[in-house]
């Protein structure tokens, strides 16, 4: 590998941002992250893909499943350049049956951007995703969505961020008005007023007019009373509340608030030029060891947070999606597994925009990439040209619903063993008693299960039933401890011969516990 100079590695580092959106469902996370690619030149009409030989569209969502339902389902990577900006963006899922994809994907970025619906303020599924930012220390940007209809009151909005998430939340700019009397908003920072004006056709660009807090226009614009209640919040958010702290943002101990309308395109361009005003590059990275990666480290570091099978159609492949935390990373490059004990070639390494795909040269820490997987690579795996640096570990949750697998029709047992074996490494799903005809898979929630049967069906033509199981939750266990459980607990294996024990109820599990203390109960495979 070419020795890099430190300034150019440096310049490269400098310039690149990683981060997710978060997001409950509905609150408009993909028309967001959509509209973030609009602004950033990579695509041209939401939807799709800047002219690439007039390909078929491309989005976050690109699963067919997800497009039929309108939901996000799986991580989606997209990278594009903004303003000498490298810009790596995971769509993570909003449904929480699949936190366990959104929590690896949050283990692989620098920042993180939180949608809320400006009806709703925090909702169930915000506050988990939060937390798992917050235990990383996740810088987070909040963006209050759907201004341009009825909506909390501003206050209202902020004192429901800082009393349910337990962070300071500190607002660069100042809604004026909302739903049908949306009228734009004042930026705190800049001392302008961005008007907001409806239009149809979608146009490229919410077309807004900048001026300043004391244009007398605005009180004809928004009529006496609504200006004097905007006048007010003004004055209140600029004296009362506490001053942006970017030491403690970066701490993801406070956030700052944008408001606006991805739908519309209102306010999002503002967000994308605060976010590289004020994301972090890529920085240092704690080890289990006590130990520290820093991105400047000449030896090459990276870590394989998913997997994913049959991407696009044309291609039929599996891809592991990495995340360079040191170094660089040069096309033809070869690295150390050390879970597989041996030096492995990185000839096809490509960048993602959603299901398409471009070979790439090059990378630097805070990209991700993809490297085509012939059944090399595990979630988890660390990829290194020096000592192995041992990352704290990805998580795997027990899952809480099970089932017996079925093929419905024989002639496709090559099919179903495929299919099984590759969505099982994604993740998408567990599977215990890997050998056994009618295998048991596992899920956290019931749409695992329908994402899962479907799968096998439209990508690996592999129809299946699955046969529910009365058994409510799963522990892993030693296996010195097997003759322990009773004939009301199921005992089986994982992929990788672990026992794990499979509860009728979670009663029954505290039971269990209570009568065997010394028996360790695990949530993780070890």
């Amino acid at each position: 590998m070419a020795t890099v100079a430190p300034e150019k590695q440096r310049q490269e580092i400098s310039r690149r941002r990683a981060f997710a959106i978060i997001a409950h469902p509905d609150a408009g996370k993909t028309t967001l992250t959509e509209k973030l690619l609009l602004y950033g030149g990579a695509i041209h009409l939401a939807g799709h893909v800047k002219a690439k030989k007039d390909r078929r569209s491309t989005r976050s969502d690109w699963m067919s499943l997800e497009q039929e339902r309108g939901i996000s389902i799986s991580t989606a990577a997209l990278q594009f350049e903004y303003q000498g900006y490298i810009l790596n963006l995971l769509d993570t899922p909003g449904h929480e049956d699949f936190s366990e994809d959104t929590y690896r994907t949050l283990m692989a970025v620098d920042s993180a951007i939180m949608l809320l619906d400006a009806a709703k303020g925090v909702e169930p599924q915000t506050i988990k995703l939060f937390r798992i930012c917050r235990e990383r220390n996740i810088p987070i940007f909040t963006f209050i969505n759907k201004m341009d209809m009825p909506a909390l009151e501003p206050f209202a909005l902020i004192d429901n961020v800082e009393s349910v998430l337990g962070i300071s939340a500190v607002p660069l700019c100042w809604p004026m008005g909302s739903g049908r009397d949306f009228k734009g908003f004042y930026d705190l920072t800049d001392n302008q007023i961005h008007r907001f004006e409806r239009v149809t056709g979608g146009a490229f660009k919410a077309p807004e007019k900048t001026t300043g807090l004391d244009d007398p226009e605005l009180s004809d614009l928004m009529g006496e009373d609504l200006y004097r209640v905007f006048r007010e919040g003004v004055d209140i958010a600029a004296s009362v509340l506490p001053p942006f702290d970017i030491n403690k943002f970066r701490h993801g101990e406070m956030t700052p608030v944008f408001f606006g309308s991805a739908i519309t395109n209102f306010g999002v361009e503002h967000l994308l030029k605060k976010f590289l005003d004020l994301a972090p590059a890529p920085g240092p990275i704690p080890l289990e060891s006590g130990e520290t990666i820093h991105p400047e480290d000449a030896d090459f570091t990276a870590f394989v947070f998913k997997l994913q099978a049959n991407m696009n159609k044309a291609h039929r492949d599996r891809v592991a999606f990495v995340r360079i935390t040191s170094g660089r990373f040069e096309r033809g490059m070869s690295v150390q597994v050390p879970r597989l004990g041996k030096e492995v070639k990185l000839s096809s390494p490509v960048a993602f925009f959603g299901q398409e795909r471009s070979t790439i040269d090059e990378a630097w820490p805070g990209d991700i990439i993809g490297l085509i997987n012939p059944g090399i690579y595990r979630i988890g795996d660390v990829l290194c040209t020096g000592k192995a640096p041992d990352f704290h570990p990805l998580p795997r949750f027990a899952p809480d619903m099970f089932a017996r697998l079925v093929l419905t029709d024989t002639g496709k047992s090559k099919q179903f063993r495929k299919g099984v074996t590759e969505l099982s490494e994604e993740g998408v799903i567990q599977i215990f008693n890997v050998t056994d005809q009618t295998p048991i898979v596992g899920a956290v929630g019931q749409l695992q299960f329908e994402v899962f049967r479907y799968r096998m069906e439209d990508e690996y033509g592999a129809p299946v039933r699955l046969e529910n199981l009365p058994y409510e939750c799963s522990r892993w266990i030693r296996q010195e401890d097997v003759s322990k459980l009773t004939r009301f607990d199921k005992i089986v294996q994982d992929e990788r011969g672990n026992p794990v024990v499979l509860f009728e109820s979670q009663y029954r599990l505290k039971t269990f516990s209570d009568a065997n203390p010394d028996v360790e109960l695990r949530v993780h495979p070890p």
